[in-house]
């Protein structure tokens, strides 16, 4: 399969993901906040291009630069300093970060190396942190590997993908949470 046909098929595929966010949200209470550096809003873009986002979606930041890290989200300097954006520390802030200055029960943040160039043998291309936070305090951080001879538009559209999955998931999780019946 060439490369434009997997970058194809990673579109259609964000587009139904996107449309499911859709159909499960609102979970009561439950709109989404986006908080992207290497995605630039294309997680924020992928809801939106559906009908009826405006039910699910209350904001996206994009936030390239350390500075917008820092002024949007409250990223620590020290955080920056000491990690690099790309870590998990700062997708776990940028994360919060979300969901704080939002009215969003959850949020998805993604920061990483899209390449073609920027990497590094501790950062390589193709490295992507992904936070995810929901209800109840719910919050993790998961490293994604994309393979780096993939293209620029290759690994952002993975990341998005792979975010619009984890919303879900997480979603399920908290319905199905809510669904089960307490212990006598």
């Amino acid at each position: 399969m060439s490369e434009a046909e997997m970058l194809a098929g990673l579109r259609a595929d964000c587009r139904g993901l996107a449309q499911e966010i859709i159909d499960t949200f609102p979970v009561p209470g439950g709109l989404v906040a986006t908080a992207e550096s290497c995605t630039g809003g294309l997680i924020a873009g992928a809801i939106t291009d559906i009908a009826g986002s405006s039910a699910v979606l209350d904001r996206g930041f994009v936030t390239y630069s350390n500075e917008a890290k820092q002024d949007m989200l409250g990223v620590k300097p020290a955080t920056l300093a000491a990690f690099g954006a790309v870590s998990p520390q700062v997708a776990t802030e940028m994360v919060l970060g979300a969901r704080r200055r939002s009215r969003a029960d959850f949020a998805v943040s993604v920061t990483g190396v899209a390449g073609p160039g920027g990497g590094s043998p501790h950062k390589p291309v193709g490295l992507v942190w992904m936070g995810l936070s929901g209800p109840g305090d719910l919050t993790s951080v998961v490293e994604l590997r994309w393979d780096p001879s993939w293209s620029r538009d290759m690994i952002r559209a993975a990341t998005v993908r792979a975010a619009l999955e984890a919303l879900i998931g997480r979603a399920t999780l908290l319905s199905v949470s809510q669904d089960t019946p307490a212990s006598p």
